[in-house]
């Protein structure tokens, strides 16, 4: 279950040949560095590509496409990576062996997919304005859907301000006063920028060699020989020192308790591993400390968990606790943190969370997505670390290791977002 990779003109192409799934993915991974001049933009674009073609250049022409493709399955989005913006665009086929035209499906499969990225509909040279008019109010709502849950909208805040300064810090989905700057001419201008320069890789997931790919896109993507911008490398920072607190007002009944913390590795280092191990013992799953000894026993929280960033070397804690019991709750949080510095955690926490990781891992590999999203890490991160070796890797963690990476977890930034009533300098009262 591993990929080959080409280079195909200016193009990489990653192919991972299987017959273990029923469907054919094909994915491409367009990257662009987080910034507030692109952010809104690169968020708007794969729901303007995904409106039409120039061959299919009607939301139900599309639509009639994918049926002609036995129901392909279209979509696409975007997400960051560190301080990496991705537009994914992708397509799902039937697995050629059910059909007795499978020939010509993957073939028409890869030419629609690369119509939608090369050869989108347009108005001469601008992007239709009426799909752009409903995807922009669409993205509209979709970010001022963030404050509808409350749990997102902490996190996000967490990170904002743990992160001010940094391109990190913003929203994948992009910013609500970018929308009404925003037209057909300029978004079109930048996906031309965009599809000219930036890194494109394309996957394909399924029942054909890498040689059958490789014509694929050498017959209907734009293989061009000039080489392709190198973005900057993301920013890894470590303690800044004074620990900030930060509290937002708004109408909550419960107050969320976020917490955010610099670590100083990141997938491409030699301690990822030991990273991962150290962050399932904190509170990755039920039977890690943040649950155990901030939800279940001291009953202090309706949850508690953490999680890894794993390009930008960012850990961060995540709570739902009763807005009056906050100082006991970051007490009892920081305290867990003691207690991993120290050594203070059991050889059943260590086997129990190997196990849980190793799983997490395996199941992994029966997923096409979830291969691309692994294997991508490391087009992103600069270093490739199959599934195996990952597996391998967690299994050969130590204890001295997670204690090792635990004196490098420093504590940035505590947000509490809780109700309007209380004191405005600290939320605790």
């Amino acid at each position: 279950m591993s990929f080959e990779s080409v280079n195909v003109g200016n193009l990489r192409v990653h192919v991972c040949s299987t017959d273990k799934f029923k469907t054919t993915l094909m994915m491409a991974m367009v990257q662009q560095q987080l910034s507030t001049e692109t952010v809104t933009r690169h968020a708007l674009l794969p729901n303007v590509l995904q409106r039409g073609t120039q061959t299919h250049p009607s939301t139900v022409g599309l639509k009639r496409k994918l049926d002609d493709l036995y129901g392909a399955t279209l979509f696409g989005d975007v997400f960051k990576r560190g301080e990496r913006h991705i537009l994914q665009l992708g397509l799902d086929l039937a697995e050629g062996s059910f059909l007795t035209d499978a020939d010509t499906l993957l073939e028409e499969g890869a030419a629609f997919l690369g119509e939608l990225l090369y050869r989108p509909v347009t108005d001469g040279e601008t992007f239709r304005e009426e799909y752009v008019r409903a995807e922009k109010k669409n993205l509209k709502q979709k970010i001022e859907s963030l404050m509808d849950d409350k749990i997102r909208f902490a996190a996000l805040r967490c990170v904002e301000e743990m992160c001010k300064g940094e391109p990190y810090a913003l929203f994948n989905h992009g910013r609500l006063q970018d929308l009404d700057g925003i037209n057909p001419q300029n978004l079109y201008t930048y996906y031309r920028e965009l599809i000219r320069t930036c890194p494109i890789d394309l996957y394909f997931v399924g029942n054909l060699s890498v040689d059958r790919a490789v014509k694929l896109v050498e017959e209907h993507f734009s293989v061009e020989t000039a080489s392709r911008a190198e973005l900057p490398p993301i920013q890894v920072k470590s303690d800044r020192g004074e620990v900030r607190e930060v509290v937002d007002h708004l109408d909550v009944n419960q107050g969320k308790l976020n917490m955010g913390c610099r670590t100083g590795v990141t997938y491409a280092d030699d301690n990822y591993a030991a990273l991962m191990m150290y962050n399932g013992v904190l509170g990755g799953f039920p039977h890690s400390k943040l649950f155990i000894n901030v939800r279940e026993k001291a009953s202090l929280a309706y949850y508690a968990a953490s999680r890894v960033e794993s390009h930008k070397g960012i850990l961060t804690v995540q709570s739902g606790i009763e807005i009056a019991n906050y100082q006991k709750a970051v007490d009892i949080i920081r305290d867990q943190f003691d207690q991993m510095r120290q050594g203070k955690f059991t050889d059943l926490e260590i086997s129990q969370t190997r196990a849980m990781l190793t799983n997490q891992l395996k199941e992994r590999q029966d997923r096409a997505l979830d291969l691309v999203d692994a294997h991508y890490h490391g087009m992103v991160g600069g270093r490739e670390r199959p599934l195996e070796e990952m597996i391998e890797a967690i299994g050969q963690v130590t204890r001295e290791e997670i204690t090792d990476v635990a004196q490098k977890v420093t504590l940035d930034t505590i947000y509490f977002l809780r109700d309007r009533k209380g004191g405005e300098d600290n939320g605790k009262n």
